[in-house]
This record gives structure tokens, C-alpha cells and sequence, in this order.
């Protein structure tokens, strides 16, 4: 997939394209909808498939002293939307010059001058431009004059609710990585790079890979059947999210226990996909109850990851 960052200069090889656009945080149903509506356009003109996103993401321009729980950074966001078929991404900066922008100069400058847009894919409740005063019926009147074309696309369900980023996050705040993985139509995951620590795990029996948080994170706090990915190899593992209330009640940290690997993963990426909560983040009075629990724990991950069907309907999406 190719990569453009910015609207200036667009090489001639990724203009012309059927463009969905949006955040796309997440990469959920609903986006996967506007994706493959735009390859349904696109497939009759032999045209490029491409995805318009924003980073940072707009909230954090607009609202920087708050934090974000973003479903997914820059680099897992593009490698699904790789994997959901797209053949160019735009990946504009959302600065205050973008933000500046009138929906009609959004439209002109960006779309028409230097993406040359044969046609727009974007959700009911898409807002653009200054103020957020554009929105779809605002493409449909300058598509009107037969610049290019429009689809606006309606809700898409999951399981009852509609499939949204804001949902998602809901779900994982409860822990409920399940539903999480309904709506989003894949498992959630954090990637990131091992890093040393107390050795705690070790000293149990139970060695972790320690992994940095991203700002805003907000999965409840817990025990985790998971699985843990070196590279494309998948491992079963037990991820604990939590502040260590049985030591010393700190910054919540992710461990993750990889059941059935032995080696040195420090400065290593790995990522930790959440299949299902075992039980929430608790206080124990001594460290032999802890690692009693804990084998507890390794017995039930095992138990509920041995139910996933063979044909893991989560499963990240292939290549």
C-alpha cells in the first residue's frame, strides 16, 4: 500500500482514486463497510482503492489536555488498512492549517486540486472543515455539478450496537475484549517493545514481557487469556493489566506471560492481542496466595483459548 503524507504534491500514481475517508481509528465494521463500498465503485474503472486519515488524531488537536484511548497508532491502523484492501492511504496532518480549512476549500483544495478524487466514500455522521460545518450533503451539492461522485454510507451493527470507534472503547473499559472484537471485527491489540522490570514474574515462575502503555489507554484493569505474536508466530499467553496492589500499587503496567516460549524477549516488539477477561486486578495478602492464583489463572487462559473455534472469525485480518 502506498503511503502519501500531506496533500501537497501528490504523485500522479495516487491520484484518481475512489477515496473513503474518515479517522478510521480502529479500522472497525464500519469503516471496513466504507472500504469495500469504495473497491465496489472502483473495480468497473480499474481505479485505486484509497483511505483519507488524520494524524494526530483530530481530538487531540482540539482537546490536547485531555487524553485519548486510541484504538490504534498510526502503524497498526495502515497495516489494516493494508489488509482491508486499500491501495493507498493519505495520511493527512491534522494541524491548524488543516483545521483552518473551509469545508468548501477542504473540498477544492484537497479533494479536487491534489487528489483528483474520481469518488467519496464516508459515514452518515461525517463532519469536515472549519467549525465541522461540512458534511455529507455538503460533497453532495459540489458532487452535483459532476465532479465526482459521493456515497454516503448508513450505521453498520454489531451485535446490537453500532459498530463505532466510541463503542469499542466502551467495551474495552469493561474489560469485555469480546465484544470489543465484534465490533471492531478483528481482536484488539498493543504492540510495543519489551522492556525490563522488577523481575517479580521471574522469581515466581511466571517470566513477563513488560510493555510501555500508550497515553490513554483505558482497558479495565485484569487477568487476560491473550495471544502473543514474535514476529507471525502466534503464543498463547496471559496478560495482566493492573497496578500490582499486592506490592506496590503504582502505574498500571502490562505483563504478559507467554505459556509456551522460552527466551530473552527484552528490546524485542512484540503484540498482545486480548481474547477474553479471566477475572479483574486484585489484592493479595501474601505472594504465595498471588502465585497460587496465578496458576489458577494460567489454567483457565489455557481453557479458554483452546475454545476458540478453528476458524477464528477475529482473527487479525490476513494479508
Amino acid at each position: 500500500m502506498l503511503v502519501v503524507r500531506g496533500f501537497e504534491g501528490v504523485p500522479a500514481a495516487a491520484r484518481g482514486a475512489v477515496v473513503a475517508i474518515g479517522n478510521f481509528d480502529g479500522v472497525h465494521r464500519g469503516h471496513q463497510a466504507l472500504i469495500a463500498k469504495a473497491r465496489t465503485i472502483a473495480a468497473p474503472f480499474g481505479a485505486q482503492v484509497g483511505v483519507m486519515t488524520f494524524e494526530p488524531h483530530p481530538r487531540r488537536y482540539f482537546q490536547p489536555h485531555l487524553p485519548l484511548f486510541q484504538l490504534t497508532p498510526l502503524d497498526q491502523k495502515l497495516d489494516l488498512l493494508a489488509r482491508y484492501g486499500c491501495d493507498v492511504a493519505y495520511v493527512l496532518p491534522f494541524d491548524g492549517a488543516l483545521a483552518g480549512l473551509t469545508a468548501q476549500d477542504y473540498i477544492y483544495r484537497v479533494l479536487i486540486d491534489s487528489l483528483a478524487v474520481r469518488h467519496v466514500v464516508v459515514g452518515y455522521d461525517f463532519h469536515f472543515g472549519k467549525g465541522r460545518a461540512g458534511t455529507p450533503a455538503t460533497l453532495q451539492q459540489v458532487a452535483a455539478t459532476g465532479t465526482f461522485g459521493v456515497t454516503i454510507m448508513s450505521p453498520v451493527a454489531a451485535g446490537g450496537d453500532v459498530a463505532s470507534s466510541s463503542s469499542a472503547r466502551a467495551a474495552l473499559a469493561t474489560g469485555a475484549v469480546d465484544r470489543a472484537a465484534e465490533i471492531l471485527g478483528h481482536w484488539w491489540r498493543i504492540t510495543g517493545t519489551v522492556t525490563g522490570g522488577a523481575k517479580r514474574g521471574t522469581g515466581m515462575g511466571y517470566p513477563t514481557a513488560n510493555i510501555a502503555l500508550q497515553p490513554g489507554t483505558d482497558l479495565a484493569h485484569g487477568i487476560y487469556a491473550a495471544r502473543a505474536y514474535i514476529g507471525d508466530t502466534a503464543y498463547a499467553a496471559a496478560a495482566y493489566l493492573g497496578t500490582r496492589p499486592t506490592f506496590d500499587n503504582g502505574q498500571p503496567v502490562l505483563e504478559t506471560f507467554l505459556l509456551d516460549y522460552d527466551g530473552d524477549l527484552y528490546g524485542r516488539t512484540i503484540k498482545v492481542e486480548f481474547i477474553a477477561r479471566i477475572r479483574g486486578d486484585q489484592e493479595f495478602s501474601t505472594v504465595q496466595a498471588l502465585v497460587a492464583q496465578m496458576a489458577a489463572d494460567i489454567a483457565a487462559t489455557r481453557s479458554r483459548l483452546a475454545r476458540l473455534d478453528t476458524l477464528d472469525t477475529h482473527a487479525w485480518p490476513p494479508p
